[in-house]
């Protein structure tokens, strides 16, 4: 059987057959649930002229990847212990990573490429040690016989919540972390909205649910987003009402729906689910489920015998069912990348399917088209930003608050993440600042977190021991800025006056001479290099076009002052604080 590859996956190709003619570094490829990246892998396979070894995380997903590729008339072998085949002698092999890394004796041979399909499950934390080496320790004895061995990833969700990035750079001229990452560069990545709206995955027809949602927020999840199962268990046993609620409105909503996947909080919870579906065809899958059992309601589910298919964090990846038509996300998650892979399994295109209902029924509130910011979510109404670097124009993407019109109040960007190449074509990050701490002894710009300059190592003093000596002081005065003033200054040409305001109604204040020359560089780099968030710092020459603008400045967060005579004389402003006092406006 001949296939046609998409035109995306086709640019896909391309790009990883230029990058791996450039360099030896390890790439990913990011590609939507449903993109056929099986296809991808075919192509890539098909053109090699060494061995091909593909990997996958579950059985199901070596099986899937494997049945595609021979499904276009090409052999190929299967290396997993699940599926009961250890078959080494083809070209291109399919196996599970679980099979592999205990056996590495086995892969001795010359292997020219490497694939990894779901490859953001390759681990960064503590928590992930034992994949993280799984996946080093093959990768490490393939290339005892290939040390120019190239490494493919392939995944829907580069980033993973409290982890962070796979990759370091993206080809669209952006640096993702400076730390060091299982993949260099993203060398491909097609955006979902743009695969929906080409017609190559189904429409997601999001709605609001009419009925009460669980609230999760008294409960705190783990750095990776998820949440304690005692404590979701307890708070879902006050909300038996609504899980029965919303049930009943899933069956009611599904009348006309070939496939209803619905994704559990906890194995209780999918119990008391099953319950409520009871008389309805419906199945469960939870991680204890045995092997032979879950292999059969998958069947049953995929040969539509079975509609409901009630799961706990099992069938989120490597899960292909192209007529689910119903997706209703009865769990909580603060990682968009798990909600995006929940979504992506009623993706799939397939006959008489106009479209795919999806009801967050955990109020999780992610927008699927959304990108991926790269960290966490600072408050509630925070939504991603388009910034451009006044530098080197990149658009950056960050957290920020927006007006009823969408014009952007504020944004919680540090440093821009664009970078150039240099003369040996190597990747400079930007070193562009929006937030910034100024070195006391050079001048240099650092990160607001930094404790030394990076230009002169002159230690930079930390802003809370900066607060907790200034308020042992008896002459000395704190302010917690709550707002400030900019004015012209009274019976004076071309000066203005700062207010700042305290939450408690206290006032300081200074002056600003545009006249002369220090005055007026002093300004300029605490408030002109700010102007706008740093998103457009401006050399401000005369009092006029300040006070025409002033609404653009931001407030420090912090004011120290000290008494002289009769008056406050302001000594240090903090600007961008992060630390252990609270700020104005924030609950203590």
């Amino acid at each position: 059987m001949a296939y046609t590859l998409r035109p995306y996956q086709q640019q896909a190709v391309n790009a990883t057959l230029a990058h791996f003619r450039q360099t030896d570094d390890a790439a990913v490829i990011v590609l939507p649930t449903g993109s056929g990246k099986s296809l991808v892998i075919s192509e890539l396979a098909s053109l090699a002229r060494h061995k091909i070894l593909v990997l996958a995380h579950v059985k199901e997903l070596v099986e899937q990847n494997h049945e595609k590729y021979q499904s276009y008339g090409l052999t190929a072998g299967i290396y997993s212990a699940g599926l009961g085949r250890k078959q080494l002698d083809h070209q291109v092999t399919f196996a599970s990573i679980q099979s592999a890394a205990p056996n590495l004796a086995d892969f001795s041979d010359y292997y020219s490429l490497l694939i990894i399909d779901e490859c953001h499950r390759i681990g960064l934390t503590r928590e992930d040690d034992e994949a993280q080496n799984q996946y080093q320790q093959l990768i490490s004895k393939l290339k005892i016989a290939n040390p120019k061995l190239k490494v493919l990833g392939l995944t829907a969700t580069p980033f993973r919540l409290g982890i962070g990035w796979i990759y370091q750079h993206h080809y669209h001229g952006f640096t993702r972390t400076d730390e060091p990452r299982p993949f260099v560069d993203c060398i491909y990545e097609m955006p979902l909205a743009l695969m929906i709206k080409q017609g190559f995955l189904t429409q997601p027809n999001l709605i609001d649910a009419t009925i009460a949602h669980y609230d999760f927020s008294s409960i705190n999840a783990n750095q990776l987003g998820n949440y304690p199962a005692q404590e979701v268990n307890s708070l879902l046993t006050t909300h038996a009402r609504v899980t029965q609620a919303i049930i009943e409105q899933v069956i009611s909503l599904s009348k006309n729906r070939r496939g209803v996947m619905i994704f559990a909080a906890t194995t209780d919870h999918a119990k008391e689910i099953m319950g409520y579906l009871k008389g309805h065809n419906a199945a469960m899958i939870l991680g204890d489920t045995p092997n032979q059992q879950r292999d059969q309601i998958i069947n049953d589910f995929k040969q539509q015998q079975i509609k409901y298919l009630v799961n706990v964090a099992v069938l989120t990846t490597g899960f292909d069912a192209p007529h689910v038509d119903f997706i209703a996300l009865l769990r909580p998650t603060q990682s968009l990348s798990l909600f995006q892979q929940i979504v992506g399994r009623g993706l799939r295109l397939a006959p008489d399917k106009k479209d795919c209902l999806i009801i967050d029924y955990a109020g999780s509130g992610f927008d699927i088209y959304s990108p991926e910011v790269g960290s966490a979510k600072p408050n509630s109404d925070s939504v991603p930003v388009l910034v451009n670097c006044p530098i080197c124009q990149f658009g950056n993407t960050f957290w920020g608050k927006v007006s009823e019109d969408n014009q952007i109040i504020e944004h919680y960007g540090r440093r821009c993440w664009g970078y150039e190449l240099d003369e040996q074509q190597r990747k400079v990050r930007c070193d562009y600042r929006f937030r910034f701490k100024e070195c006391s002894q050079c001048g240099a710009e650092n990160d607001i977190a930094a404790r030394r300059c990076l230009q002169c190592q002159h230690a930079i003093i930390d802003p809370d021991q900066l607060l907790k000596n200034a308020l042992k002081l008896k002459d000395a005065m704190v302010l917690r800025c709550s707002g400030r003033l900019i004015e012209p200054a009274a019976k004076a040409e071309n000066r203005i006056k700062i207010s700042y305001f305290d939450e408690d109604g206290a006032t300081v204040s200074e002056q600003f001479n545009f006249n002369h020359k220090t005055s007026r560089e002093l300004f300029n780099q605490q408030f002109g290099r700010r102007f706008e968030q740093g998103s457009r710092p401006e050399q401000f020459k005369d009092a006029a076009t300040v006070l025409a603008v002033a609404a653009a400045f931001i407030a420090p967060d912090f004011v120290i002052a000290r008494k002289q005579n009769h008056y406050w004389q302001i000594k240090e402003k903090v600007f961008d604080y992060q630390g252990n006092y609270r700020k104005a406006n924030q609950l203590g």
